[in-house]
């Protein structure tokens, strides 16, 4: 970004209540992290901006999550949103990013594993004219095999066909203009795979490596079923080739069948073997309706989507909000 674009870009800031930069924390019973992570993000941000916010999005946090961020509204430019239940980080986020009202916005987790000093590039690439910059992760060497294997597994057949692929390692610890984040609240949807959505509204986007850290505190909130969870969500919200396998596995059933027909008559009229009975037939049977019920399984899950976006009810709901309304000048 050209230097007098900077200067105008401040002069807009300090003449309107709009903040320079946004901070949005989902937080789901974090309270063993949310302290620090506060006081680390604004320790750093206020050294880089003219204005920001802070802004923490308690996702039905049953800890004292919620007490802890509201707390700091008396030393740090924060606001709570505590929604009503817990609607899942995908909403969270969603929640957060209407509420922000930055030049930019960037998306932090909770627990401390991101390090807050990679604001500083993440701003610096933002000044040059990016758009979005977003984290990648440098390895993967804290974690298990099978986890490199399965992530890897499914990035590949998420962006098996698309025009927007996603980066396997990219964070939602990311910085966005503010016309990324209006593009985002404008999509309609209501079932939101953030990591797909974040790549199909395109603009001008630039990755930064980064290391992390161990969790500073509680235990991570993505088991095994909610990782399942994310993963069909992702599959059947951002992509459907899925539908377009189950097309191309009858018809590969429906031809092999033709041919297993015609060499089983020519078998019996050229060489008067009789034709197999039950095995075949029970086999045949199984099969088939395996196949019939896991096609239907795939239809039901995109249907599900449907219903879901029909009903037209709220991502989320915030029960209340609480602490500063204005940001840190």
């Amino acid at each position: 970004m050209r230097p007098e674009r900077i200067e105008k870009k401040a002069v807009e800031v300090i003449g309107t209540v709009r903040p320079e930069l946004s901070i949005v924390i989902p937080a789901k019973d974090e309270e063993a992290c949310i302290e620090a992570t506060l006081r680390a993000a604004h320790g750093r941000v206020r050294r880089l901006v003219h204005s920001h916010e802070l802004i923490v999005v308690d996702d039905g946090s049953t800890d004292r999550t919620l007490e802890l961020a509201e707390a700091l509204n008396r030393e740090m430019p924060v606001t709570v949103l505590r929604l009503s239940r817990n609607f899942g980080k995908e909403q969270a986020i969603m929640a957060g990013l209407a509420r922000a009202k930055g030049t930019a916005v960037i998306l932090l987790d909770a627990d401390m594993q991101e390090p807050v000093d990679a604001i500083a590039p993440m701003l610096a690439q933002w000044r040059e004219g990016w758009e979005m910059v977003y984290a990648v992760r440098a390895h993967r060497r804290d974690e298990g095999r099978a986890k490199q294997v399965l992530t890897r597994a499914f990035y590949h057949l998420l962006n098996l066909g698309t025009d927007a692929p996603i980066p396997p390692d990219a964070r939602d610890f990311r910085l966005m203009d503010r016309r990324v984040v209006d593009a985002l609240l404008a999509l309609p949807e209501r079932t939101r795979f953030m990591k797909g959505l974040y790549s199909w509204v395109g603009f001008r986007a630039i990755a930064v490596p980064v290391e992390l850290a161990p969790r500073a505190g509680g235990t991570s909130k993505f088991d095994i079923r909610a990782l399942w969870r994310l993963a069909v969500t992702g599959m059947t919200a951002f992509t459907s080739w899925p539908l377009r396998v189950w097309t191309g596995i009858g018809v590969g059933i429906a031809v092999l069948s033709l041919f297993y027909g015609v060499f089983l008559a020519m078998r019996t009229l050229l060489f008067g073997h009789p034709v197999p009975g039950w095995s075949t037939l029970a086999v045949g049977v199984f099969l088939l309706g395996g196949v019939q019920l896991i096609s239907i399984g795939v239809l039901g899950e995109y249907l599900a989507r449907v219903f879901a976006e029909v009903k037209g009810r709220p991502g989320y709901i915030v029960a209340d909000v609480r602490g500063r309304d204005t940001p840190d000048a």
